[in-house]
């Protein structure tokens, strides 16, 4: 079949069963556009490219699957920047496809060219310039096949207009075969079971999950794990929703921003398990340097990530439930009922000192309540900052429940666009996303978009008057005349906002009128605006007394 190669395109995105693009036209993808029109696959034109990328990546975070965007050349593929970045550091799959000027113009400084391969070089898993439209079909097949497998993460393709337009006979791939890419998915056995031997041999045993858990749709794997071996689990942010917290070996969040007992338990145990997570610097600054040289194991699809960050007794590289069902063939002899029920205690002090804090509103409680009402079913999108702190210590996991955040770069404004994606890809899923009011009015004109597509996102908005992270790290770091930089001298009316979207929406300022609004939010699966005003001295993590690392 002899078409267009920006037919073509279309066709390999709906081979892949792409059902929804979220982009932004231009001169440079005007054929793909033109392509895209007589397609049936839904195109959402968001306001600003950044978005595109986070809302590909929270569609695509909601079905477990590939999301996909797409921009023009030179400032288009540019604003893309941030949101691919945003997907690697999270190992969230993700295709970016963006035109790009002639392909004998590249080079030239040409109107809007910029070399996007270069630019993200450092921060996608592959990247394609297009120069032979022939190779398209092997090119796209090859993409989703490396954004998907392994590590997950975000693959570009950039495209030359006069690519777009050549003709080619169109055949798409049944196979792929990539020399040199070769994830690893099943675990050595002879580490298995040298793990399963350090496991049985400890007395203090610690799980540490992290995001791993989730794309490797281990959850139901590590809780039968837990349960047989009856080791205490922690999560790292990215794993708020690896395991249920009602669970009884539940412990906690670990890292900088953690529960303070969590991280102490985590130097005074004698073995980590870490699955599925990288163990960067925010999950082990508040571990003692001497506790990272003990038994350590760590599990993860990615070898690279492993000892890195931390000195590791035995490595073991492959899929997270592959590796988990593996272990699950073994007996336990652990005795961990003193450490399980220590861990415990601490948990049920650490959790009455969360929600009891004295302020007209309390944020951590309001979180905790909604997630209790959304059930056993639903999706909590965080933003960044001290909002970010907040919804991971309060936010229930069970059931099926996710919790979606950008833990890796740290992306303010992240949680606008990408809880608009989720709910697109879930319209019946309750989707809410909380945020603070510096990170709201970064991609605010989505809103645009929510009223647009009918993506009923509950929007919560903690408004402190502060970009809150920033003021308490400069509190924290210097003293309290030393803030900034960090006011927000002047905001929009948020309900006036809401108006002017079409949006409906409620100011509240005090913990009696939580239950009402809670009520009034979710009458209907329309979007929603609830700000909430927040006392600025409300602190990320509630401090219990002791030492730093306490």
């Amino acid at each position: 079949m002899r078409i267009k190669a920006a037919e073509a395109i279309i066709k390999c995105l709906e081979a892949e069963n792409t059902n929804v693009i979220f982009g932004y036209p231009g001169g440079a993808v005007l054929p793909l556009y033109e392509a895209l029109r007589s397609s049936n696959i839904k195109h959402v034109l968001v306001r600003q490219e950044q978005s595109a990328a986070h809302m590909a990546s929270g569609y695509g975070r909601a079905l477990n699957n590939v999301g996909v965007c797409l921009a023009t050349s030179g400032p288009g593929s540019t604003n893309l920047i941030t949101g691919i970045a945003t997907a690697y550091m999270d190992s969230i799959p993700l295709i970016a496809i963006t035109g790009q000027v002639d392909s004998t113009s590249i080079g030239r400084d040409m109107f809007q060219e910029a070399d996007i391969i270069g630019a993200t070089e450092s921060f996608t898993k592959n990247s394609y310039l297009v120069k032979n439209a022939k190779e398209i079909p092997r090119i796209f097949k090859e993409a989703f096949y490396i954004a998907s497998t392994g590590r997950k993460g975000p693959v570009l393709i950039d495209i030359p207009r006069d690519i777009q337009d050549t003709y080619i006979d169109f055949e798409y791939p049944s196979e792929i075969n990539i020399r040199g890419y070769k994830p690893t998915l099943s675990g050595n056995t002879r580490q298995v079971k040298r793990a399963v031997d350090l496991i049985n041999k400890s007395q203090r045993p610690v799980i540490c999950a992290g995001g791993g858990i989730r794309a490797a749709e281990a959850n139901d794997a590590l809780i039968k794990f837990v349960e047989k071996s009856k080791i205490p689990v922690v999560c790292s942010l990215m794993g708020v929703d690896a395991f249920p917290n009602d669970n009884p070996y539940f412990a906690g969040l670990l890292g900088s921003h953690g529960y303070n007992f969590v991280n102490k338990s985590m130097n005074e145990s004698d073995l980590l398990i870490v699955i599925g997570a990288r163990f960067a610097d925010r999950s082990t600054s508040m571990i003692h340097k001497s506790s990272l040289t003990r038994n350590v194991i760590h599990i993860d699809i990615d070898p690279a990530e492993i000892g890195k960050n931390i000195e590791t007794k035995i490595p073991i590289v492959g899929n997270a439930k592959d590796i988990l069902n593996d272990l699950l063939d073994y007996d336990y002899e652990l005795n961990t009922k003193s450490w399980l029920s220590e861990l415990q205690q601490k948990r049920k002090n650490y959790m009455e000192k969360l929600f009891a804090h004295d302020t007209p509103l309390n944020p951590k409680k309001l979180i905790n309540k909604i997630s209790q009402f959304m059930g056993n079913d639903g999706i909590w999108v965080s933003d960044v900052g001290i909002n970010q702190i907040w919804a991971a210590h309060s936010f229930t996991v069970s059931g099926s429940k996710r919790f979606f955040t950008s833990g890796g770069l740290g992306t303010m404004g992240y949680s606008l666009p990408a809880s608009i994606g989720a709910k697109i890809a879930l319209p019946n899923t309750k989707v809410v996303a909380s945020m603070g009011d510096g990170g709201f009015q970064m991609l605010m004109s989505d809103l645009a978009i929510a009223r647009e597509q009918n993506a009923g996102v509950k929007f919560i908005i903690f408004n402190n008057g502060y970009l809150g992270m920033v003021r308490e790290l400069q509190k924290n770091t210097y003293n309290e005349n030393s803030y900034f930089g960090i006011t927000l001298g002047f905001s929009p009316d948020f309900m006036k906002l809401a108006d002017a979207y079409n949006i409906k929406g409620i100011k509240i300022s005090t913990d009696e009128e939580v239950d009402d609004a809670i009520t009034e939010m979710f009458k209907d699966n329309e979007p929603f605006i609830l700000e909430c005003i927040i006392d600025p001295e409300i602190s990320s993590v509630p401090r219990l007394g002791g030492r730093k690392h306490e």
